[in-house]
């Protein structure tokens, strides 16, 4: 192992049959730059978790492609494209309350009538859809440069604000950076009670003669996708999810704050709905949410490849995994920024207002790779999602008769 860095050539060496055997939670290897590391004890420290070096135990985490990249985000360094704008995520956090006071102000001068609900409603859901972005930028560490700050921001914001959690969403996400679409690693594609991924799922899991929730055939997937995952993945899925996660855990602070959302919120609209009609009120404005979540979070991921783990280097994976939509201002506002899919997945701490900075260098970099870039319009994107799902139905169908 690399304990001498002064001499080199006093250095051992090691095939990769021993190095692919050092993937136990007791013996973890990885390569970088053709240097072997034992990372079991470091392992523990680093800050997106233990399970993040885990997927990369026994593999190569360098190539002449990780090179390029390296100094293409040496390039981007230089250019203070890591430097947040104070103003520009002040003005998020401050455009976020203000939609729900003004929600708020709405339903108590001029009460809760269809038309005021309606409008209402719309303030609120964006709110929620905003503050959904705004916690993702503080998750990433991206806003301040204490982590300190970003953390006790991210836990306002998605703890106090919009009522998950922190400790979750990081558990969560950062597994899905280290390894997206990565079938048995990326918890976001962990669907298969609903829904089969890609290309590889639905052929194993048809194969096995496996169905879906309540026997449900995957290739009506495409369908019933509508009725299943935008209207019940947050106010059903998540508010499960979330409590049994951190009770489990005994995670009792995150528990605490998430509360707080909810004794907000009720305090905002029990004045006007009483405790049942503000708790239906707050299933109501998650269903909305829900949908724009859904089709804004799985436009990038979901029509793109997914696989078992096959060793690849890291920014190819990345690539292979995501795709962004075309800018515009709308499209920067609506996804927050997310639409640069891309460039946020190679540099998941660049502040988003400037990924659309140094997304011409990744252009450049995927064409001298000869790795496709891929972007579209924001309605394409999500016709793309129903395809894809259209498509590994129809794999799994095949599996399923033979």
């Amino acid at each position: 192992m690399c304990k001498d860095e002064k001499d080199v050539s006093k250095l051992p060496t090691y095939g990769w049959e021993e190095i692919e055997r050092h993937t136990s939670k007791t013996d973890r290897w990885l390569v970088l730059d053709g240097r072997v590391y034992d990372v079991t004890r470091w392992a523990k420290k680093h800050p997106g978790g233990e399970r993040l070096i885990a997927h990369h135990a026994g593999q190569d985490a360098t190539s002449e492609l990780i090179k390029d990249f390296r100094e293409l985000r040496r390039k981007a360094e230089d250019m203070g494209w890591f430097h947040a704008s104070p103003v520009f995520f002040t003005l998020i956090l401050l455009h976020i309350i203000a939609l729900e006071v003004g929600a708020w102000l709405l339903l108590y001068y001029f009460g809760t009538g269809w038309l005021t609900l309606l409008a209402a409603s719309v303030l609120l859901v964006t709110a929620q859809a905003q503050a959904g972005w705004a916690q993702h930028d503080f998750g990433h560490l991206s806003v301040f440069n204490s982590s300190r700050l970003n953390h006790i921001t991210h836990i306002f914001i998605i703890n106090f604000l919009k009522g998950a959690s922190s400790a979750w969403w990081n558990y969560r996400h950062y597994q899905h950076h280290a390894k997206p679409n990565r079938i048995s690693m990326d918890p976001d594609i962990r669907m298969d009670k609903v829904l089969v991924l890609g290309k590889v799922q639905p052929v194993e899991w048809g194969q096995k003669k496996k169905t879906g929730f309540f026997g449900a055939h995957f290739n009506y997937q495409h369908e019933y996708f509508f009725f299943v995952m935008p209207p019940l993945l947050l106010p059903l899925y998540f508010n499960y999810e979330i409590p049994y996660f951190l009770i489990t855990r005994k995670m009792w602070n995150e528990l605490f704050w998430m509360g707080t959302f909810f004794l907000r919120y009720c305090l905002m609209f029990y004045t006007f709905f009483g405790v049942w009609g503000a708790v239906t009120f707050y299933l109501w404005i998650r269903f909305l949410e829900s949908h724009w979540f859904v089709w804004t979070t799985q436009m990038n991921h979901i029509p793109m490849d997914v696989s078992r783990d096959q060793n690849e280097d890291w920014v190819t994976m990345q690539l292979k995994a995501t795709c962004n939509v075309d800018q515009s201002y709308f499209n920067d506002w609506f996804s927050g920024h997310l639409n640069f899919q891309i460039e946020h997945h190679l540099f998941p701490t660049m502040p988003r207002h400037n990924l659309h900075k140094v997304a011409p260098l990744v252009r450049s970099l995927c064409k001298k790779h000869g790795i496709h870039y891929q972007s579209k319009p924001l309605f394409t994107a999500f016709r793309d999602i129903v395809g894809s799902l259209k498509d590994s139905g129809e794999l799994w169908y095949e599996a399923y008769s033979m």
